[in-house]
């Protein structure tokens, strides 16, 4: 069984055409699951819908305690990616130990339709979730990092490994 975390981010976000602003109503999440025939047993819990930009050390201190309070050792996190890392940082000293959580995003709204890197990076992050070690990681554009070796190249929208 896999817990699946939402904490908002671009991943959630939907767009109003009257306007122009982009807000959150609730997760895609369930639905992208069941549309790319999801075969994972799965629960997926709503902690927050939050610009990750707008995210507080609190936030992380309840994203945390519910990654640690959860019972399924395999745990999926969908959040904004400007302070993925940070929050990747956060669980990574938190405790977690025997644990495996992933941090996944997208830099295009869900909603957006075939525009959106999400739906991609959710089946990315469900896979290398299944097979990684317990640990903290990011996984973006079809690859995973770990929590302590990665960025968001802010230039080209990429994550990226760090030396």
């Amino acid at each position: 069984m896999v817990q699946v975390f939402i904490t908002g981010g671009t991943f959630d976000k939907e767009y109003n055409y009257i306007s122009g602003n982009l807000y959150f109503r609730s997760t895609h999440v369930p639905t992208m699951l069941e549309r790319g025939r999801c075969t994972v047993d799965f629960d997926v819990k709503t902690l927050m819908m939050v610009d990750s930009l707008e995210l507080t050390d609190a936030d992380r201190e309840i994203i945390a305690h519910n990654c640690k309070r959860s019972q399924y050792d395999k745990i999926l996190v969908t959040h904004g990616t400007d302070t993925m890392v940070k929050t990747a940082e956060f669980l990574a000293n938190y405790g977690l130990e025997g644990k495996t959580v992933v941090l996944t995003g997208a830099m295009v709204p869900y909603a957006f339709g075939t525009s959106s890197d999400g739906f991609f990076n959710l089946g990315s992050a469900l896979a290398f979730l299944q097979t990684l070690t317990p640990g903290v990681y990011v996984v973006m554009n079809g690859r995973y990092f770990d929590w302590n070796k990665v960025r968001k190249n802010t230039k080209t929208g990429y994550f990226e490994e760090t030396p």
